[in-house]
């Protein structure tokens, strides 16, 4: 009889699961043995992804289309799996948008969507679906934040705010829920060559412009995000530059971390 998977048995709600880092951590938590709820708006990707990784891994995946940008989404979506009868044993915050430019020339609705999604639908699917966790006595939950929380970004100024809010979120529930069973990580990646960053302008031209061992792929970012919510890690910054950034920018006064990441998204901006 062979091992026995460290995820039999067990079901991982993935959001932004369609493409780019979140498809990354499907195949991970398949290959772990989980059992899938495949969340995004894309309806036939996921539909082909829940049916790819159920062939190629024997678990069972199913899509559940939603746009967690909207209110009421996380709690129709935890009825349904109610309804369903199937408990969430690992919930996998990754849905996100980014906007890059300066602040004055980004649309008000523009700011209000990163908000809606970024930080009102992720903290709507903790309020859902951690309680549950809390009352089994188990559960994990990985939080998709970026290095970007870690100090003011210009030019990505309201992203970097709404991946701070993760962060300092998933820091404080991470102490909170220990005590119940429940593992709470916040995966903190630097620039990422996903479809969202590539379907910016400005940010591509930045990551065209970064030497190659600044940007990420998503499929190394998923790897170290899977084995950090396993542990049970507060926090995981891939990459040793990026940690090593992530220790000098929560070190260095307020005033350095700002004309260093100023100069840099002067320069961006005329990228």
């Amino acid at each position: 009889m062979g091992k026995a998977k460290i995820g039999e048995g067990q079901t991982v709600l993935i959001t932004g699961a369609s493409s780019g880092i979140g498809e990354e951590l499907a195949i991970c938590f398949a290959e772990g043995g989980f059992d899938l709820v495949l969340v995004a708006r894309s309806v036939e990707k996921l539909h082909q992804l829940a049916e790819r990784l159920t062939s190629e891994y024997g678990i069972k995946a199913s899509a559940a289309p939603s746009d967690l940008s909207k209110s009421g989404s996380a709690k129709n979506l935890a009825r349904f799996l109610q309804r369903s009868k199937r408990s969430i044993d690992v919930l996998v915050n990754n849905a996100g948008i980014l906007e890059q430019g300066n602040f004055w020339t980004i649309p008000t609705q523009r700011h209000q969507e990163l908000i809606d999604l970024n930080i009102s639908g992720l903290t709507a699917m903790l309020s859902y679906f951690v309680p549950p966790m809390v009352e089994r006595g188990y559960g994990r939950v990985l939080n998709v934040a970026s290095v970007a929380a870690f100090q003011p970004i210009p030019t990505l100024a309201t992203y970097a705010a709404t991946k701070a809010y993760v962060l300092s979120l998933s820091e404080s529930l991470s102490e909170e829920l220990k005590v119940k069973g429940v593992s709470v990580t916040a995966l903190c990646p630097s620039f990422t060559a996903t479809k969202m960053l590539r379907g910016n302008a400005q940010s591509e031209a930045l990551i065209d412009s970064l030497p190659g061992v600044l940007v990420a792929d998503a499929k190394t970012v998923a790897a170290e995000g899977y084995a950090a919510c396993i542990r049970g890690e507060a926090i995981r910054v891939p990459g040793a530059i990026n940690q090593a950034a992530m220790l000098a920018s929560r070190a260095s006064p307020k005033w350095v971390v700002r004309r260093v990441t100023g100069a840099l998204g002067r320069r961006t901006s005329k990228l």
